[in-house]
């Protein structure tokens, strides 16, 4: 499945409101991941869900409209010429990755919400 779709309750108007949520598809050789540090020229260092640590790199789409920090929890694809490098997919914001956690969605590995 390549979306999921969650029901989150607000209090101020006591509505439920239906969320999609981007996750990684595993035939595309997709995985989540944590930003661990910020290397400059936009390069981050991952800490994958398989447990390497991997260079990523952040592409131009992604740089002009979103930052990604040290924290984030992202999705990333490994390259399948150099396997220490992977493009930074897409990024999820705090509250998308506390739900993310909360559903158990997340490997423990990089359960860190």
């Amino acid at each position: 499945m390549y979306r999921v779709g969650v029901y989150e309750k607000r209090p101020e108007d006591e509505q439920e409101e239906y969320i999609r949520l981007k996750l990684p598809n595993k035939n595309k050789n997709e995985m989540f991941a944590i930003a661990d540090r910020l290397m400059g020229g936009s390069r981050i260092n991952v800490v994958c869900a398989d447990g390497k640590s991997r260079m990523g790199r952040i592409p131009g789409r992604m740089k002009r409209r979103q930052r990604v920090r040290a924290g984030d929890l992202v999705i990333i694809k490994p390259w399948d010429i150099q396997n220490e490098k992977a493009d930074i997919i897409f990024r999820y914001r705090r509250t998308q990755a506390i739900v993310l956690s909360r559903r158990k969605l997340l490997p423990e590995e990089i359960d860190v919400f």
